[in-house]
Parts: C-alpha cells; structure tokens; sequence
C-alpha cells in the first residue's frame, strides 16, 4: 500500500513492477485515495541479469497519457537488506536521467605517432562496437545513437555514430580518434592547449541516446572511463550502462508520498547434481529416523526463524522424490503427542500443518481451478451486493434480498467443492488418508475427529482460502475490489462453517461472534449438508483411484493478450503482428480477437513439437518466442520478459510428453527465401540449434531438485550459529539426564533422543563444509573464466 500520495486530491493510482526499465507487472486501479491498498502479491522467476528493482506509482488518467507520480528503486546488492520484512520506501521523483538499463562494449586504445620532424604525440583509438539490453521507448525497440567524448579540465572533443533503427542490441562498430598529447613543435592555434601530465584528468564519456525525430532525444545511460587506465595498452571491456551524476537528485524527495513493500528475494548458485548427493539423501532419509525430531529434515525447521523458509524447498524436495507423504504423517503423529483435545486437532502453525498446506498449494492448483474458477469468476465479474451485517448495510439495500443473493453463492460454492472430489489429486489424498487414521488413533473415543482432521485442511486451509484470496491462487489476475472482497469473506466463512459438520452432528451456531451470521446458519440446519461434507471427506481421503471414467474436462492453465505475427500475407503483401487474446489448456492452445470470443486459431496440444526462444533479430522485438507444429511457426511477443519465460514454461510443461517432439529448431525466422540462423534455402530444412527441452517429463510438477537442496544448504549456512547451540545442547542432556529446572539457551528446541540428534547434526554440519568449499572453488573458477568486465561480468561504475 501507499500513502500521503500528491497531488493532494483523491486521484485513481496504480503500481507496476519494473525489472530496470520493463514493466513486468501491474496492480489494479485503486480509484478514489490519497492513500491506496493495494494487497497485490506477485511470484516471478527472474529470467535475466538486471540492476534494479523498481516501483513506480501512476496516477490513472482517461483521456491523456498516466502520469508517473514517483517511484521506489532498490539495487541488485541491496535487495538482501529487505528481504523478508516490510519496509515503507519515501517516493522518489521520476527524473529521465536516472532511468537506465542495458550495456556497452567498448574497446580503447593510446596510440603512438611520430610527426614528420620526428617528435612523438599520442592518439587515443574509441572503438564503440555494440549494445546489448537497452529499453523500449514507449513499448518500441528504440533507435539507439551514441556521442563519445574526450574530456578534460580544458577540452570536449565530442563525435557522434549513426542512428541504428529499430533495436535494443545495436552494432555500431564504429571507431573514432581523438589527439590527446602534442609535440612539442607543434605551434598551430588551438581553442584548448594539452600537455603530457593532463592525461591523468581525461576520462572518455560514452552517452546513449534515442533518437527522437521531431522530440526530444531520451538519454539512455553513460559510462566513464578515465584514459589512465590504457597506460600505453589496448584495452576493452563491458560496461553496465549508468545514470547521469546529478539524476534524480531534488531538494524536494519527502513530499511525493511513501509506499509499503514485503520484498523476497533469492538468488542460489546451483552446483552439478553430484555435489548435493550427500546432503541430499540425508533429507530424503528423513521420515525413517526414528524419533523424527532427530532428522535432518526435522532439524532445518528447528533452527530456521522462520519456519516457511524451511518448508518451502523442504517440501519441493520430499515432492520431487516422492517422500513427502511418510514425512508428512511422521511430523503429523509428534504434532498429536502434544494435542490434548480432539477438537484443536491441526490447528496451530506447526511444521506438519505447513507442511500439508505448502502442498496444497503446489499439488492442488489445477485442483482449485477446475473447481472453483467458474463460480469465482462469476462472483467478480457481476458483483451482487451481499451485506447482511445490519451496520454494515448501505442506504437503500434489503438484508433478506442480501442474504438471498449470499445463499445462492454459498450454495453454488460448497456444490462445486463437494462434487470435486473425482478431480482431487492422488497425492492430497494420499497425505488425508494418513492424517485421518492418525487422529483416529490418538483419539480412539471420538468418532469424529477422523473427518476433523481432513476439514480442518481440505475446508479451512484450502477451499475457504481460495475464496477469500483468488488473486493468491491465480483464480484472478488481481485482489477484489471492497464489495467483492466482502462477499467472498462471508462466503469464506461460511464454507468453513459447513466443511466443520461432516465432523460434528450437533449445531454450531454457539460459535458464532456475530448474530446475522446465526441468522443467516438457520436457513442451513439441514442433515444434506452433514450428509454431503461427510462423503466428500470420504472420498478425498481414500487411497482408491480417483481417475474419472470418462474423458476429462480441460483444464485450464494460463491466459493473456500478446501479439502474434500474422499467419498469411496481408493485401500489400507484408506480414505485421496483431494484438491477440490467448488460451492455454490441457487440451489445446488457441488465440482469439477479444477476451471471451470464440478462437481464431487452435492449436491441439498434442500437435505441438516444440516451444522455443525467437532471436530479436528476426523481427527487431523483444520477449518474442514460437510455437512449432504441423503447419509453420506461430510467432508471438509477449509484453516483458517475465511474461514470455512463464509462457514458454507452460508450454513446454504441457508439451513434454508429446511423443513427436523435435530435437532440432531454428532459433531465428525464414525471410525473404532463406532461414536467418543458418542461412539455409529451404523452409523444411531440419533445425540447426538442438532444442531446450527435448526430453519427456512429468507435466504435474516442475521441480528443480537441485535448487531446493541448495536452498537448504543456504538455510542450513545462515543457520550455522544455531546448529552448534543444538549441538551442545544434545552433548549437555547427554551429560546430565536430571530433569530441567528453569529455562535455558535450548529449551525451544524439540530433543526427544540427544544422541540421534547428534549424530545428524554432525553429518549436517560436515556436510555444509565441504559445500562450502566446492563453493568456494566454483566462485574462483567462475571469476576466472569470467573475468571482470566481460559481457557475463560486466564493469559497474566508473573504471579506476
């Protein structure tokens, strides 16, 4: 959220997250505030190298272009320093000389030359060869120039290359001479006087440019290098384009508002597989050590503060290995050691409930849109108001025409869950079926708890969730507005009402703080409902194959405008791109005119042979990639770069298993009779670039074991100071085994056998050891084969 926002009157604002100079997300419009919430979370993989993580705020305007009221920028390095937490940033103006991205390559050179009397001055050789990663201008490929200068205390020799149309990665290749020392018998008048000991104070400036035409040119960025640095040598290097020294530098910084972040960000240096084998089997062995509290596993949710942090990679891990479900029930049954009453079974925040819930949200998100997508759509689309709180009704509404309109949801609601249990995944009902039994044999006498257990996750931390947060589960694009979101909290409510009598025959209204919600339950005092929770929990907590029987319905993956170059020849003959609606299913792919209209062009699924990056030479655009399959290639660019890796992830995810897959593509266009890659002649020639993604995989889950345990490693390194307090924690119970008296430094740790503790712990600790070490190999490999100034590592700043 945001607040104290100028102008100050109530305007319509919005955010966009930008990756440098890209948009790579937006919020809805917050209409009418000085102080908009937002509530908006957004989970992207970044596909590239970049240099800053930017937040701008806009205010909405109709008729004329939005207007940027100021942003929050944070660097790369600094990112570590928020993450985690929420920070309010204080709005920055938006000044276009600190706005820039991307790179030059640069090669220099002191030259020698011996004047026809035979004295020596010397010449200084710019080579300025290309650009890679510069901006859109208005969402267009811009038409870079760039001026190289040579200035000192007493000179500003400026020249300037030729305009490159069209492109972010301009080949200037150009190269430009400037005199730097005289002989001595040099006597022509001159506007600036050298002499030898200046070079110390020259520097060369390197400024980029987009052409404006009729506008105002834009600055791009610049770079300094001082001609010192040559001493007598060639030197060439890439440089990370900067923004000018006096950019978005104000006197006026604390009066644009401030804006409230929760930053996380990762970044993991993932070894060969083979480098993890050690730690990786230790995690997987995890559910069979016995007591579980003496697991590794067990172990990184202890010393981890937080424990989501440890659950995250824990669970992708035991997933992708298939040793979730005995871990899982193994956490399950210590958690019921310490439950003392049937009915707070699974309640708390413990490493077995977010373990379950983590799960869910990986496994069960095809799940959840099948089910309730459809409804929830409906709910948003076409708000109804559905108040039915007396002191919350606004002037003119009717709390039984209200409470009418919020039953019909309800009902809709819980129709669709409990008639899903055919589409719930193996796997959720795998882990409730261990759950249900485990809460049966803790409470023997209670002959509802086995139901509880499954609800109080399947209904209160599943299908209620989902309701009240869609925009969290990618059930929309963006959080509701206030009405929509209060409907859904009462719908929400209620469904965790009604998922609670499959475990209770008696009523529940007793429960309730709020009387309308009494009044409203009333109406629901029916043995049907009981009845139809009761045969869902059943069957979603069976180990009986929930395959339906007939051909299943699509399901639906992704959606989202993007442009698509024309398929056949326009009247002139000239093929150009189009702005397109397109639909990703299980079934087939298909673009379409508008949202909601029937498709233009269908693509079967099981067609497709191939999803591949496009190079942006082939068409001058960015964030393009192409479709292969029976007919020629469907070329599309997506808006950012974000936008057009998830694409080709989805693609390529529902695609795998495609038994006809090519090993083979061309990474560039056929144009004007030949293919740009390879420069081959013939439109059917087989591909010159083997293809990304060739092998057949599971389209369930995508998973990258590897990263997970790396992440853990990294949990387990930060961690370390905690992993030695439990060590000796399990060396002084060992030593002492009387009873604890007052509270100590370990007293928080769950240390049910001190010996096995120990024994995991010092093979954790050694473990990280010699990760550390092959880390520490790799960075002095990579920063040898990549050195400092390379286009993989390119020169920050200015050169000294």
């Amino acid at each position: 959220d945001a607040k104290h926002l100028v102008p100050n009157k109530m305007r319509d604002f919005f955010c966009t997250i930008n990756l440098d100079q890209e948009e790579v997300f937006r919020t809805q419009v917050v209409e009418k505030s000085l102080s908009p919430y937002f509530g908006e979370e957004f989970y992207f993989e970044i596909p590239r190298t970049f240099q800053w993580l930017s937040f701008y705020i806009y205010d909405k305007s109709v008729l004329q272009k939005d207007l940027r009221i100021g942003k929050v920028s944070i660097k790369k390095e600094d990112l570590c320093n928020y993450t985690g937490k929420e920070n309010w940033f204080m709005l920055q103006p938006v000044d276009s000389n600190s706005e820039v991205q991307g790179k030059v390559h640069l090669e220099l050179k002191l030259n020698e030359l011996i004047t026809d009397n035979g004295s020596v001055c010397q010449q200084l050789v710019v080579h300025i060869k290309e650009c890679h990663g510069l901006p859109l201008i208005n969402g267009q490929n811009c038409d870079p120039y760039a001026t190289v200068s040579l200035v000192g205390p007493s000179r500003n020799d400026q020249k300037k290359t030729k305009v490159k149309k069209k492109t972010s990665n301009p080949q200037f290749n150009e190269t430009f001479y400037f005199e730097v020392t005289r002989s001595s018998s040099y006597t022509k008048k001159s506007q600036f006087q050298v002499e030898e000991e200046d070079i110390e104070k020259l520097e060369v400036r390197v400024d980029l440019w987009n052409n404006g035409n009729l506008v105002q040119d834009v600055f791009l960025g610049e770079i300094k290098v001082p001609v010192k640095v040559l001493k007598n040598d060639s030197f060439q290097a890439w440089y990370l384009l900067q923004p000018r020294e006096n950019g978005n530098k104000s006197s006026k910084t604390d009066d644009l508002g401030s804006l409230r972040l929760n930053i996380c960000y990762t970044e993991d240096c993932v070894l060969p597989s083979e480098y993890y084998a050690s730690l990786r089997n230790l995690l997987l062995k995890s559910s069979d050590v016995q007591p579980i509290s003496a697991s590794a596993a067990y172990i990184l949710s202890e010393v981890c503060r937080d424990k989501y942090d440890a659950v995250l990679p824990l669970v992708r891990l035991l997933l992708h290995h298939h040793k979730l479900v005995p871990f899982v029930a193994a956490v399950a049954e210590l958690d019921l050691k310490d439950t003392q009453e049937a009915n707070t079974i699974f309640r708390g925040n413990s490493l077995a409930t977010r373990c379950v819930d983590e799960m869910m949200k990986i496994v069960g998100k095809h799940y959840l849109k099948v089910t309730l997508k459809p409804v929830i759509d409906e709910i948003c689309e076409s708000p109804k108001p559905c108040e039915i709180d007396p002191i919350k009704l606004r002037e003119g509404d009717n709390v039984e025409v209200n409470m009418e309109k919020l039953r019909y949801y309800v009902d809709k609601v819980f129709r669709e869950i409990v008639r899903s249990s055919i589409s719930c995944p193996t796997l959720m009902c795998d882990v409730f079926y261990s759950l249900r039994h485990l809460a049966a044999k803790r409470f023997p006498n209670d002959p509802h708890v086995q139901y509880s257990a499954v609800s109080s996750f399947v209904f209160l931390r599943f299908f209620a969730v989902a309701v009240v947060s869609p925009h969290t589960f990618h059930l929309r694009p963006h959080h509701p507005d206030a009405q929509t979101s209060r409907t859904l909290t009462l719908i929400s409510k209620a469904i965790q009402t009604l998922g609670s009598w499959g475990s209770l025959t008696k009523s529940k209204l007793s429960s309730f703080k709020e009387t309308f919600m009494c009044e409203f339950f009333k109406t629901f005092q029916e043995e049907k409902f009981t009845e139809s929770v009761k045969k869902f929990l059943d069957d979603v907590s069976s180990t009986e194959s929930k395959e339906p029987s007939g051909v299943s319905e699509p399901v639906h993956l992704k959606e989202g405008e993007m442009y698509k170059r024309a398929q056949g020849r326009t009247r002139i003959g000239k093929k150009n791109f189009k702005k397109r609606w397109f639909c990703l299913t299980t079934r087939e792919f298909t673009y379409h005119k508008q949202q909601d209209k029937e498709p233009i062009f269908t693509i079967p699924i099981k067609n497709i042979l191939a999803v591949e990056k496009l190079d942006e030479s082939s068409f001058n655009k960015k964030n393009m990639f192409q479709v292969l399959h029976g007919e020629k290639p469907l070329y599309i660019q997506a808006n950012n770069c974000v936008e057009a890796s998830e694409w080709i992830e989805a693609l390529c995810r529902v695609t795998r298993c495609n038994q006809k897959r090519l090993s083979f593509y061309h990474p560039s266009a056929f144009l004007n009779g030949s293919w740009l890659c390879c420069k081959a002649t013939m439109e059917n020639t087989e591909g010159c670039a083997r293809c990304t993604a060739d092998v057949p995989a599971d389209t369930q889950i995508e998973i990258d074991g590897d990263r997970e345990t790396e992440r853990i490693y990294s949990l387990f390194t930060v961690n370390r100071s905690k992993l030695q307090k439990l060590e000796e924690a399990c060396g002084s119970i060992a030593v002492y085994q009387g009873p604890r008296k007052e509270p100590d430094d370990y007293s928080n740790f769950t240390i049910e056998d001190s010996v096995a503790t120990f024994h995991t712990l010092q093979q954790i600790i050694d473990i990280v050891e010699k990760l550390n070490e092959s880390h520490e190999k790799y960075q002095k490999k990579r920063s040898s084969s990549a050195k400092y100034g390379s286009e993989e590592n390119p020169i920050v700043g200015k050169v000294s």
